[in-house]
């Protein structure tokens, strides 16, 4: 069975170094990178699963790596960073991080964090395959190679928003908590209370014309997120 590699990126090779040494005893492969430019380079030439990735570095930021990152690829990416504001961990977010993680950091919850995204990205969880595609109007999921397109048009999510938005648009017209979404799709609470809010902006940002008068991704204040069934 191929083990999971994670690439490991910071300007700091102590930091690099010891999560190396975290990961590996807990069985996964690494791949070491100091800055973004060497990052990208390493995602492009080799198989990564996972992605952590320090913001304050010098060529290219962790933001801008990120950003760049996204362009073709949905590896689940957490965030290391020294600033611990809700602006900071919104920016990462809303950029395509799937978590944030603030220095100092314990180690063991690191490697926790890991586990639960690669959980998430190779497997459905609690979702069930029922059709290769999800139709609700203009919107089309295909369930098999994990793309959605909006009028015709190819709209790419990271991991963690297709799979909110499958949940969603497998059951239309259905309002879902927050706290069910985090059962279906975290599967853990190991994730920043705002992070669904952040998630679910982003994905309108991406499928709606207009964000703020949606046609398919509707809030139900005080209850929670659905998928609009029609006009």
């Amino acid at each position: 069975m191929e083990k999971l590699k994670v690439l490991v990126v910071d300007d700091d090779r102590e930091i690099v170094d010891s999560i190396a040494i975290f990961l590996r005893a807990d069985g996964y492969e690494i791949e070491k990178a100091y800055n973004g430019l060497e990052a990208l380079d390493i995602v492009m030439t080799h198989t990564i699963h996972l992605i952590i990735l320090d913001i304050m570095m010098p060529e290219l930021d962790g933001i801008k790596t990120l950003l760049k990152l996204r362009e073709s690829r949905n590896i689940p990416v957490i965030l290391l960073s020294a600033k611990s504001e809700d602006a900071d961990k919104i920016l990462g977010l809303t950029a395509g991080a799937d978590d944030y993680v603030t220095k100092p950091f314990n180690p063991s919850e690191l490697v926790a964090r890991v586990k639960s995204q690669l959980r998430r990205y190779t497997q459905l969880g609690a979702m069930q395959k029922t059709a290769a595609q999800i139709v609700i109007r203009g919107l089309v999921l295909d369930t098999e190679s994990k793309s959605v397109m909006v009028d015709g048009e190819a709209v790419r999510l990271t991991p963690l928003e297709y799979k909110i938005l499958e949940l969603l648009c497998r059951h239309p017209g259905r309002v879902f908590s927050t706290e069910e979404i985090y059962r279906q799709v975290w599967n853990d609470d190991i994730v920043s209370d705002n992070a669904i809010a952040v998630h679910v902006r982003h994905i309108r940002e991406k499928i709606e014309i207009n964000p703020k008068e949606p046609r398919y991704l509707k809030v139900v204040w005080g209850v929670g997120y659905k998928i609009e069934r029609s006009e």
